[in-house]
């Protein structure tokens, strides 16, 4: 595990500052392109408040832990934090490392912003300490699966990897579909090769399929398979967790990369003018094109900073302070409340779209559904 520098404009290390645990994947298995764009954002974010004179005079600190996808390395970076002194805990992107994170800040104490993991049980008891900016995967994949319907899909197979994080998602589009008269086909990708998905594709005479897997692999190679076979040139190919937002994708599948269509937590009207500013800020920073995940993580600090001000660094204070969070993000007003069926302090207003690259332009994005 790693610790950054701290950030411009909070260089002293005399217990003067105000730390904030960051929780990103910067290392294999875990995705990396995702845990950069998240600590961009987190960074920008802190810089800025540093800039204008910190809370009250003293400046944020980031101390960040690499949790490399992995939940017993994102728990003992929990401990850790906590005996560091942490004011709060911030980040993290993958739905079961955020759920262990989230289990352990609760047994501690220590208030968790999660900026993007949507796992709905983010904790098995309901927890005062944890909120959320990221929607709950059963709102974000209800989404999906009413554009898919909306597109004429019902027979819809799904290519997945053994996971909490992909069974839930399978279960939720399966049930959304089986209530509207769509049928769900499981192909199980620990016991398939990609050319075995495209014969059970051609078999099952599905007409999109789903890919819940890693990347790069087997997202990938399947990919490639099923655009390859002559037998499958009309079926669509989905990715709700949203792999064709990163540049990572594009690099490896090229045009095969484009037409796939995945969730992304943006405002269909376009950024404020807020985003607009942090949008040019980031790209700047990161010489790419930004995912979600980099506004997300601005949207982390921003509230956390808000937090701190009105309330102060006391544990307790800000972990009661989420139901009064009222503050202007990049993607609009966050509020937090009580969503049925979660434990957590959820935004219930994250905006929410289904995009994929235009295959004329890859590196264009087409709005095809907002929920």
């Amino acid at each position: 595990m790693s610790t950054s520098p701290s950030p411009a404009g909070a260089e002293r290390t005399d217990g003067s500052s105000i730390r904030i645990g960051a929780l990103v994947p910067l290392t294999r298995p875990g995705w990396v392109e995702a845990g950069q764009h998240l600590l961009a954002g987190l960074e920008l974010g802190v810089r800025e408040v540093n800039e204008v004179g910190g809370i009250g005079g003293r400046p944020l600190e980031l101390v960040v832990r690499d949790t490399a996808a992995d939940p017993q390395r994102a728990a003992a970076a929990v401990d850790e934090l906590a005996g560091l002194g942490v004011a709060a805990l911030a980040g993290e992107y993958h739905s079961v490392v955020a759920r262990a994170a989230a289990g352990r800040a609760d047994a501690l104490g220590l208030p968790f912003l999660c900026s993007s993991a949507v796992l709905d049980a983010l904790t098995e008891q309901p927890t005062e300490w944890v909120a959320r900016l990221s929607p709950p995967q059963s709102r974000g994949w209800q989404v999906y699966a009413d554009f898919l319907l909306g597109t004429g899909h019902r027979r819809i197979a799904v290519a997945a990897q053994p996971s909490v994080y992909w069974a839930t998602g399978t279960r939720i589009v399966r049930d959304h579909l089986a209530a509207r008269g769509g049928t769900v086909v499981e192909l199980d990708m620990s016991a398939l090769t990609p050319a075995d998905v495209c014969d059970e594709l051609a078999d099952n005479r599905a007409t999109a399929l789903l890919l819940l897997v890693g990347h790069p692999d087997p997202a990938v190679p399947i990919v490639k398979s099923v655009r390859g076979d002559q037998r499958l040139a009309e079926i669509l190919i989905g990715a709700p967790a949203g792999q064709p937002e990163f540049a990572e994708w594009a690099t490896s599948l090229g045009d095969d990369g484009a037409g796939v269509p995945f969730l992304r937590y943006l405002p269909p009207e376009g950024l404020s003018p807020l985003g607009a500013r942090v949008e040019k800020a980031l790209r700047e920073q990161l010489g790419e094109a930004l995912s979600f995940v980099a506004f997300e993580g601005y949207d982390t600090v921003t509230v956390l900073a808000d937090v701190l001000r009105s309330h102060g660094a006391d544990r307790a204070r800000i972990a009661a302070a989420w139901p009064r969070v009222a503050v202007v993000g990049t993607r609009g007003q966050i509020q937090f409340s009580r969503a049925p069926g979660t434990s957590v302090w959820q935004w219930a207003g994250t905006p929410i779209q289904v995009v994929d690259r235009d295959p004329a332009e890859p590196d264009r994005f087409r709005i095809l559904h907002a929920g």
